[in-house]
């Protein structure tokens, strides 16, 4: 179980941010889908400044998740959660209004190119200690978010030799990997995986077999400790950066 004492405390930030028309607050979700947790982000090719830039919306549910996918060719969507991606979830009529909801949403994030970014630099002022951001902006219409804000778990420095990273592996129920190198300027070896147990809600981990732990110079229970934390801090408890998209894109879609 997770020890809550080691948790740094919430802390209450506040963002004033663009959100446009909020176009989508006039759809009213069915109530079994009025609490989606929600995630954007833009996929892009980094070598090719001519190619689209495509914006990624996740709406989640614990019993399925609808991915909505927005370049300048139009919309595309699909499911999780059901054998076919194509096959929603839900009931026919709650899936309708759900996908009108959900692509007028994404089709304001498009609108609002900057939106995104707006919020990265929001965290990083968090990041910095401020408790306030507000942007450069030209007059406009401005929302005022308020998010109490997760502290981290205290979790101590990798204390074994070499460097770690961690990286997301395919599998079910949000696996990662703890990739460990001698040398920094060498690939990595994956010297153990953590998962969440959907029973418990909690980060369950497992060594990699065949791993020199002398070389590691920490222990395996001592790594699978310390992995637990690194799990919990960076893909269980969501980021700051998260958390303020989180509520920029409720007030955007009429979530309370």
């Amino acid at each position: 179980m997770t020890d809550e004492t080691l948790r740094l405390p919430t802390i209450q930030f506040r963002a004033v941010l663009d959100l446009g028309e909020r176009l989508a607050a006039a759809i009213t979700l069915p109530k079994a889908l009025a609490h989606p947790d929600l995630f954007a982000d833009w996929e892009g090719d980094e070598d090719d400044d001519s190619a689209d830039d495509v914006l990624n919306l996740s709406v989640d549910y614990d019993d399925g998740q609808v991915h909505i996918m927005l370049d300048e060719s139009g919309p595309s969507f699909h499911f999780h959660g059901t054998n076919d991606p194509f096959d929603s979830p839900w009931p026919e009529d709650q899936t309708e209004i759900l996908l009108k909801w959900a692509l007028t949403l994404a089709q304001e994030i498009y609108s609002l190119d900057e939106l995104l970014d707006t919020i990265m630099d929001a965290a990083d002022w968090f990041e910095q200690g401020f408790t306030l951001y507000v942007p450069e902006t030209e007059p406009t219409q401005l929302e005022l978010i308020d998010v109490a804000i997760t502290g981290e778990l205290l979790t101590l420095p990798w204390l074994g030799s070499g460097s770690v990273d961690h990286e997301h592996i395919d599998g079910d129920n949000h696996p990662i990997a703890l990739v460990w190198s001698a040398d920094p300027d060498r690939t990595g070896t994956q010297i153990a995986r953590a998962w969440l147990d959907p029973a418990t809600g909690e980060p369950r981990t497992e060594a990699s077999d065949g791993v020199d732990w002398t070389a590691v110079a920490m222990s395996e229970d001592e790594v699978l400790q310390w992995l637990v934390g690194i799990y919990l801090n960076h893909h269980v408890a969501p980021t700051p950066e998260a958390q303020i998209m989180r509520a920029a894109l409720e007030r955007m879609g009429g979530i309370s």
